[in-house]
């Protein structure tokens, strides 16, 4: 990005928050703090009007607002593919607003990038996965987004997997995030005293309370690093014969799935499983046509599982 277009970039980050850090920029532009002090001061001898100082933030003076600003071509398509996730991975709240707020950039957008978004938006298809997953509650996302923003309390009526039970809880909203084809909530629970991981799915009805609380929580990305970082993945590696291979189907994604090679006698499989257990006994439903390469620990337990059906099954037959 030549000098010129990073001024009017800095210019239109300038506009879009309150207060823009000066590594922020850097980090973005993956420049020096000595360029970004430069280009600061290019912008104040160009008039515009700057409040802060090196080594704090900068900020527009209150008022000054920027002409309507012109997508370009590579911009307008990263929108329009955004719409495409949004209206797939979201609630239908959520995906209306963004719908409406794509109109109003299609109809900023000159003649020559209307034709092309048009052209190409049949293109773009997102599928959502096969696995069952429950309807979410229509308006979820912009209710958990307006608690978090406004810090007010959440009340929410949440299935318990572990418990297979409902919970009714009251929750105060940290961060939503998404991973592996599920939205996520981080709160903290008031009736556990602790921060909890709430799926969207299981959370059968929400309500945005009057209470307000102190948002004392920390950063959230702390939340989401630290959410895993206990849990110890086990890698392993299997040969599938390749007429078993096609009866898979999406089980392998269940079990942890991260790759594979075909080849002459086979297919040979790579997971990361969180369950040696649960391993074992997915891959005692294709024993017969399966091998395992690794780990030995895996194999052995897969042996004791046989020898204690085959006990089972010899005592079936003795009745």
């Amino acid at each position: 990005m030549n000098r010129l277009d990073r001024l009017v970039a800095i210019l239109v980050q300038l506009q879009s928050r309150k207060v823009l850090k000066a590594q922020d920029v850097a980090d973005r532009y993956e420049i020096s703090l000595r360029t970004v002090y430069r280009d600061m001061r290019s912008l104040e001898e160009a008039g515009v009007p700057l409040i802060g100082e090196a080594g704090l933030g900068y900020a527009l003076a209150a008022g000054y607002r920027l002409p309507p600003v012109m997508f370009s071509r590579e911009e307008a398509t990263a929108f329009l593919t955004a719409e495409k996730l949004v209206s797939k991975f979201t609630d239908a709240a959520n995906s209306a607003s963004y719908q409406s707020a794509m109109d109003k950039i299609r109809a900023v957008l000159r003649s020559t990038e209307q034709s092309y978004l048009e052209n190409i938006d049949t293109r773009i298809e997102v599928l959502q996965s096969k696995r069952p997953t429950a309807p979410l509650h229509d308006n979820l996302m912009q209710t958990i987004l307006k608690g978090i923003a406004d810090k007010l309390l959440l009340e929410i009526n949440y299935f318990s997997y572990y418990r297979q039970e409902q919970l009714r809880r009251q929750v105060e909203p940290i961060g939503v995030f998404y991973l592996d084809n599920y939205w996520h909530l981080i709160a903290y629970c008031r009736s556990r005293n602790a921060t909890r991981d709430f799926r969207f799915d299981r959370i059968s009805d929400i309500k945005l309370l009057d209470t307000s609380f102190d948002d004392v929580h920390g950063p959230f990305l702390n939340y989401v690093k630290n959410l895993y970082k206990d849990v110890s993945l086990l890698a392993v590696q299997i040969r599938v014969d390749h007429n078993a291979y096609r009866h898979l189907g999406e089980q392998k994604f269940y079990q942890g799935f991260i790759g594979e090679e075909i080849m002459p006698d086979g297919v040979v499989m790579d997971f990361m499983t969180l369950s040696l257990e649960g391993f074992a006994r997915w891959y005692m439903t294709m024993a017969d046509c399966a091998e395992i390469l690794s780990p030995s620990r895996l194999a052995d337990r897969v042996q004791e599982l046989l020898v204690a059906a085959s006990k089972k099954i010899n005592s079936f037959q003795g009745c």
